[in-house]
């Protein structure tokens, strides 16, 4: 069993929104009690993703070229794009004992102590998952939970284009900023970024 526990981190590279959602949900179905919990690190080409429910009035409202997609997640509208890092948690969280909110608030923590490590502090805000600097958006979340099995996960602003989170309001936020860790002083890819919040993310839960 503790080896099943042991967490496996895949670079993806730049890889498009909806393979990589089919890839992620064939594992979520196929894995069995002995899968090895899974960390995937990408980047997306240009799209914006719609949560289960999401309200369509808050966008895209101007038309921009960049795709729109329905996701198996929760939350409302966000965007992914090259120079972001994506972290997929292919997490079996009922055999590790963590409750929902429990996982949702270690994702966050995990982005909170990665960019204090930088000397940038961040902070959770009530009632709206992701993690903020100084009001500004820096980090995204979205799971889904399927038999007790976490999938999707969360997206961090690295060194990006900001521009298409103005035709939306994300996650359903009118006049919510976002920031990126470049802006922020550090400079470091997106890659590198997700591959060090993932090994961050991994060895927490080993402890947890």
């Amino acid at each position: 069993m503790e080896a099943a526990l042991a967490t496996r981190v895949r670079s993806l590279g730049l890889a498009d929104y909806l393979p990589v959602v089919a890839e992620m949900r064939d594992f979520t179905q196929r894995r069995t009690s002995d899968t090895p919990d899974e960390i995937w690190v990408l980047e997306h080409p240009p799209v914006y993703t719609l949560g289960q429910g999401a309200d369509p009035r808050f966008g895209p409202r101007i038309a921009n070229g960049i795709a729109v997609v329905q996701a198996e997640r929760g939350g409302e509208i966000t965007y992914h794009g090259p120079g972001q890092a994506v972290l997929y948690t292919l997490v079996d969280i009922a055999r590790r004992g963590i409750k929902v909110k429990e996982f949702v608030r270690l994702l966050e923590q995990c982005v909170i102590d990665f960019l204090a490590a930088h000397g940038v502090a961040a902070e959770r805000q009530a009632g709206a998952p992701g993690v903020y600097v100084g009001g500004a958006k820096i980090a995204a979340l979205g799971i889904r939970v399927t038999r007790g099995r976490a999938w999707h996960g969360l997206s961090l602003n690295v060194d990006m284009d900001l521009a298409p989170f103005d035709a939306i309001d994300p996650c359903g936020a009118p006049g919510l900023r976002v920031t990126q860790a470049r802006d922020l002083g550090i400079e470091e890819s997106a890659k590198d970024a997700g591959l060090r919040l993932a090994r961050l993310l991994a060895d927490r839960l080993e402890h947890a």
